[in-house]
C-alpha cells in the first residue's frame, strides 16, 4: 500500500508483544510516548502522512480522522499486520489553535472524527481506550480551591468545548471498551513548548512594552505538567488497564499552580537579575488595546482572550495517585531556569523549537 510508511526495525520484535495504537503519533506527546512504550509493546502510530514521522520503533500508518475511508484503510493495515487484538488505543489526535476561539475544525476533527474512529474500533478487540482531554474543560476556581474530576465543566472557547463534547460521545458510543479520560494540564518541556509560557518568556526577553501589563488578576494562574510526567501517566494507565474501572476520569497536572505574578518575576530574575514590573490593566482598556494591535498585525493576545485572563485552575490529583500511583516529578517554576538557560545558550534553536518568529 503506497500510503503506508514503515519505520520498524527489522528483527527487533519477537511478535509476542501486545499492540498499542497511538493517534496523533507525530505530535509532541505522541512522539515521546512511542519512544517510551516501544520498549515493552508493538506500537503503531496513526497520523497524517508526512514529517515529522514517529521514531524508528513504530510503524507510521497514514490516517485522516475526518475521512471514514482513510480510517478504514488504516485499521485494515493494523488488522493485517498485527491482528484484531489491541491492548490500548491512545487517542491524542486533535485540532488545537491557541489563537482561534472558534473553528469548524474543532467539531470536524475533535468531535466527529473521534466518533468515526470509535465506529471502526468496534470491530477490534480493544482492552482500553485512552482519551487525551484537558483541564480547560473545568469551570475556573479560586486560589486555594482545587478542582477534582467531579467538579462542574464550563468551556470558555472552542477547544475545551470540543473536549467536553468528545468525552460525552465516547461514553455514549464506546461500546464494551473501557475508557480513561486523562484531563491533562498545559504541557511543557525543558525548552518550553507550552504556548502561554513561551510567549510570556518571549515578551520579557524582547522587553516588549506589553510585557509589563496583564488584564487579569496577577495572583491567578494556570496549571501545567512536564511532558515526561504526562508520558509516565499514560504508561501507567496502559500498564494498569486490567485494574481500572470501565470509565475513569483522571486529572494529570502539577498539584501547585504558579500565579502569573510568580512566573513574571521568575522569568525577569532569570533573564535580567530583577523582578519584572507588572501592572493589572482594566478589561475594557486591555480589550481596546488588543483590538487595536490586531488591526495592524497578528499579535498573540487576541481581544477574546482578555475574558479568560481572570481564570484560575488548581487540580486535585488524588484520584491519579490512587489508581495509577502517579504524581508529577517536575514543577514548572523549578524548570524555568533550564528553559531560560536553553534560550540564552542558543536563542535561534529555542525560537525554532517553539515556532516563534
Amino acid at each position: 500500500m503506497d500510503e503506508i510508511i514503515e519505520h520498524s526495525e527489522k528483527g527487533a520484535r519477537t511478535g509476542d508483544e501486545e499492540v498499542i495504537v497511538i493517534t496523533g503519533s507525530s505530535g509532541l506527546i505522541g512522539f515521546t510516548l512511542i519512544e517510551r512504550l516501544a520498549k515493552k509493546y508493538r506500537v503503531v502510530g496513526l497520523d497524517r502522512l508526512g514529517p515529522p514521522y514517529p521514531p524508528l520503533q513504530a510503524e507510521c500508518v497514514n490516517f485522516d480522522i475526518t475521512d471514514e475511508k482513510a480510517i478504514d484503510a488504516a485499521m485494515e493495515r493494523i488488522r493485517y499486520g498485527y491482528g484484531s487484538k489491541i491492548a490500548s488505543v491512545i487517542h491524542l489526535a486533535a485540532f488545537y489553535d491557541f489563537g482561534q476561539k472558534d473553528s469548524p475544525k474543532y467539531q470536524e476533527i475533535n468531535v466527529e472524527g473521534t466518533k468515526k474512529f470509535l465506529g471502526q474500533l468496534q470491530d477490534f478487540e480493544v482492552d482500553q481506550f485512552v482519551f487525551s482531554s484537558s483541564n480547560l474543560i473545568y469551570k475556573p476556581t479560586e486560589p486555594g480551591k482545587k478542582i477534582d474530576e467531579d467538579c462542574p465543566v464550563e468551556a470558555q472557547w472552542g477547544y475545551p468545548e470540543s473536549k467536553i463534547q468528545t468525552e460525552g460521545l465516547i461514553k455514549e458510543n464506546n461500546h464494551d471498551i473501557p475508557a480513561v479520560f486523562l484531563r491533562v494540564a498545559g504541557v511543557y518541556t525543558d525548552y518550553g513548548h507550552s504556548i502561554p509560557i513561551t510567549q510570556q518568556i518571549k515578551r520579557i526577553y524582547e522587553k516588549e512594552f506589553v510585557s509589563h501589563f496583564y488584564s487579569g488578576d496577577l495572583d491567578h494562574g494556570d496549571v501545567f505538567v512536564h511532558l515526561n510526567d504526562v508520558v509516565d501517566a499514560v504508561e501507567k494507565t496502559v500498564e494498569r488497564r486490567g485494574e481500572l474501572p470501565d470509565e475513569l476520569a483522571l486529572n494529570i497536572g502539577e498539584p501547585t499552580t504558579p500565579t502569573y505574578r510568580e512566573l513574571q518575576d521568575n522569568i525577569g530574575n532569570l533573564l535580567y537579575g530583577k523582578e519584572w514590573e507588572t501592572y493589572e490593566v482594566p478589561k475594557p482598556l486591555a480589550k481596546a488595546g488588543a483590538w487595536t494591535r490586531d488591526l495592524f498585525g497578528d499579535p498573540f493576545i487576541k481581544p477574546w482572550m482578555i475574558d479568560r485572563a481572570e481564570g484560575h485552575f488548581e487540580l486535585d490529583i488524588g484520584r491519579a495517585k490512587k489508581y495509577l500511583d502517579w504524581e508529577p516529578q517536575h514543577r514548572v517554576l523549578d524548570t524555568l531556569p533550564r528553559m531560560i538557560d536553553n534560550l540564552k545558550t542558543d536563542s535561534k534553536k529555542w525560537y525554532k523549537k517553539n515556532n516563534l518568529d
